[in-house]
């Protein structure tokens, strides 16, 4: 740990044992430094870091202060799917979701779309506007199918944050991260495998199982820690499993980040049955803590780890540049990668590199990252203050999702038809399982500025849940379908 760090430490735990409270001005940065013996840049560095964690905040001419916290009033309960493999449904669910036009009237609270008026990404749009104005045939050819190099350079010196010291040719550019899911996945199965997934799962993960005929195994996972390492080793005992297919860093959608002992217990546990594990790290570089956490891919040692990820979450999905690391399937991959889309698009390739490298990219995730965890901090005010009692709601370290777990059988179904009314639209829990489970759970994003509107909508669905468990309390509630 470095000087900052320790620094930065210590005023930390300060803050979370209530020695500095909300509202309270924190000691100068010249009362910091004679106390721990550093010198004024340190002082400084500890308290952006404590800036970037959402902890305190910068007045001018005034000082840094303590900023209110809001923690959840009670977290969703570990989740209890049916442990045996599954053929996956939804689809006409994730289509109503995902096919409505950009234009429709509906706010839409729960899209997986990061902040895209980010003041941040304006280096971006200017390296996208510069390359296209200077018209060289060279970038509307065919770029190589393993991708621009610059780019896979770039990748490289990202995954080192997590951990994972990785060559340029260990990595293969995607058209978005949802084709290295599929990749991967088609790369270690065959039609009629079970793929081991996290439950609640991402739907777009779910669908690739669906049209590729493979059946999901959903684990227990608690809210805070990910999926039941015990639950998995029982089903790789009791059941054929091909690969485990898992986001364990900013988990869409309960939001956890796997505690690293378990991370490494999980890889470890792979490579004694010998399967595959496919993991999703889309939103590992919006984790609210310094440094970010290691991937599992940081764990492995025999390439069985394939590490998808992209930049659809910390920049913008509309480039649809992904990126997987396929360790030992590589050929296979690439074969994969040929027969599905070819050679990716290559001008957004070469805008992400040069936004990569002339240091843009950082201080985007810095920015939005700290914004994420306000905006998280907030919309947990809300939801505890208009939301009835018993309503569980996660506490992510990193990204832009809540996972609420509402009270008395609410039908989430029936939320959304309600809430058309008043042109609001909520994510459905039963998009997150293969089977349909969830009816009474929510996803909702907080990445975009919470205007009025939003703060207005959120109470309007706090109001509507309810009403709905007034209605409800005297029907018996079919806790199967949870």
């Amino acid at each position: 740990m470095t000087r900052y760090e320790e620094v930065a430490a210590a005023l930390r735990q300060r803050i979370e044992h209530d020695l500095y409270r909300v509202g309270d001005r924190l000691p100068s940065l010249r009362r910091v430094c004679e106390e721990f013996q550093v010198s004024v840049s340190t002082a400084q560095e500890a308290f952006r870091r404590l800036e970037d964690a959402a902890l305190i905040e910068a007045r001018p001419r005034s000082g840094f202060f303590v900023l209110p916290r809001h923690v959840p009033d009670q977290l969703p309960a570990m989740s209890r799917p049916a442990q045996c493999p599954l053929d996956v449904s939804q689809w006409d669910d994730v289509l109503d979701l995902v096919g409505m036009p950009g234009s429709h009237p509906l706010l839409m609270l729960g899209t997986g779309i990061p902040d895209l008026k980010a003041p941040t990404l304006r280096p971006l749009t200017r390296q996208l506007a510069t390359l296209h104005r200077r018209h060289d045939p060279a970038d509307l050819n065919y770029d190589s199918l393993i991708g621009s190099l610059a780019l896979r350079q770039q990748v490289v010196r990202l995954a080192a944050a997590s951990g994972c010291l990785l060559h340029p040719d260990d990595v293969l550019i995607t058209t978005g991260c949802q084709e290295a899911l599929s990749i991967a996945i088609r790369a270690t199965t065959s039609p009629g495998d079970v793929v081991v997934v996290d439950s609640p799962s991402f739907y777009g993960t779910l669908q690739i199982l669906k049209a590729n005929g493979l059946k999901a195994l959903e684990i227990p996972t608690d809210p805070r820690t990910g999926i039941s390492l015990e639950a998995l080793e029982l089903a790789l005992e009791q059941w054929p499993v091909k690969a485990i297919q898992v986001t364990p860093t900013c988990n869409n959608p309960l939001g956890y980040t796997m505690p690293e002992a378990r991370k490494a217990a999980l890889v470890a546990l792979a490579k004694r049955f010998d399967v595959a594990i496919i993991e999703d790290d889309i939103y590992g570089d919006l984790a609210y803590g310094h440094p970010r956490p290691r991937t599992l891919k940081s764990f492995d040692t025999d390439g069985r780890v394939l590490l998808c990820s992209g930049f659809s979450k910390t920049l913008s999905p509309g480039l649809r540049v992904g990126w997987l690391a396929p360790g030992c399937y590589r050929d296979r991959a690439m074969h994969m990668k040929y027969v599905s889309t070819g050679a990716s698009a290559k001008v957004p390739q070469l805008a992400v590199a040069e936004f990569i490298a002339h240091g843009h990219y950082e201080r985007h995730l810095r920015e939005v990252s700290r914004q994420y965890q306000r905006h998280r901090d907030s919309m947990i005010g809300w939801i505890n203050a208009c939301f009835p009692a018993g309503t569980g709601v996660s506490y992510p370290q990193g990204g832009f999702m809540l996972w609420l777990e509402l009270p008395g059988g609410v039908d989430c179904h029936a939320l959304n038809q309600r809430l058309a009314e008043q042109h609001i639209r909520i994510a459905p829990g039963t998009l997150f399982s293969a089977s349909g489970k969830y009816r009474h759970c929510l996803r909702i994003n907080h990445a975009a500025p919470l205007t009025d509107a939003v703060s207005q909508a959120i109470r309007c669905v706090g109001a509507t849940v309810a009403t709905m468990v007034d209605e409800q309390a005297a029907t018996p509630v079919d806790a199967e379908a949870w």
